[in-house]
């Protein structure tokens, strides 16, 4: 009788590994497959958003431009198209700067216009002054036809001249400052202690005047700068009554402000 074989030490592992089932390392590698898998889907997912988003892109920019295609995200054609409409974008916004300044700077001028043909036909050329300086368009008004010396109170022609002013300047409807400036004689009674108190005072004695005739009082400012800002050096007579005045200031911002306004309505 033939004797049985004999099973090695490898062959017993060998089958008492099959006895147990999938070898450990076969779950590992199948997890590792799983999530390989799952990574591959996401990057698919959102492969696919994004070309959603530059398709919707693609119709602003084919609106925008006037154009009847454009090239594939991705492409050195689709950069290309990048650059461009970011130049476009850059050109726009430089045009309508300059025009808005250009708007600005001929209202300005319509207003400086007005007033220098009011001041021709009234003959008022030392006493009404008009201007442009980086605050605006400026109508300077001597205090020698608005006050006494020493006092806010508005003289009668002071006030007729005023008046006269502002039949012109209310057809223009912007943010206005009233500043008053006075030269550097020093002054101290009760109700002016100093040139600050009385240059305030001037002021808000014309800006009530231009309310008590329509004017908006939410589109007033007022400011007193006493001798601070004197428009020639406090020397002689003749330079101190150049620098007592009151300013009448149609804003640059306000006006710029408007200008915005009719352009975006355009």
């Amino acid at each position: 009788m033939p004797e049985p074989e004999k099973i090695t030490d490898e062959e017993e592992d060998f089958e008492f590994e099959e006895s147990r089932g999938v070898p450990p390392w076969i779950i590992t590698f199948a997890d590792m497959v799983t999530l390989l898998m799952v990574f591959f889907i996401l990057l698919f997912a959102i492969g696919n958003v994004e070309q959603e988003k530059w398709r919707d892109i693609k119709e602003s920019l084919r609106e925008a431009l006037g154009a009847d295609s454009i090239e594939e995200l991705g492409t050195r054609q689709g950069l290309d198209v990048v650059k461009q409409v970011q130049t476009l974008v850059d050109e726009k916004t430089v045009h309508a700067v300059d025009e808005v300044g250009a708007m600005v700077n001929r209202e300005m001028e319509d207003i400086i216009s007005e007033v220098e043909e009011f001041v021709f036909k009234n003959k008022l050329s030392g006493e009404v002054r008009v201007s442009s300086d980086p605050r605006g368009a400026v109508i300077t008004i001597s205090d020698v036809v608005l006050f006494p010396p020493g006092s806010a109170e508005m003289t009668p022609q002071g006030r007729k001249t005023l008046r006269q002013v502002f039949d012109v300047l209310k057809q223009f409807q912007y943010n206005v400052k009233i500043e008053g400036h006075t030269d550097n004689t020093p002054i101290h009674t009760l109700r002016y202690p100093s040139n600050w108190e009385l240059s305030a005072f001037r002021a808000s004695e014309v800006a009530h005047m231009m309310i008590d005739d329509g004017f908006p009082p939410e589109r007033l400012s007022v400011e007193g700068f006493a001798e601070f800002r004197p428009k020639v050096p406090n020397t002689s007579a003749e330079n101190r009554a150049i620098n007592r005045r009151i300013e009448v200031v149609y804003q640059r911002g306000s006006i710029r402000q408007r200008m915005v306004k009719i352009l975006n309505r355009k």
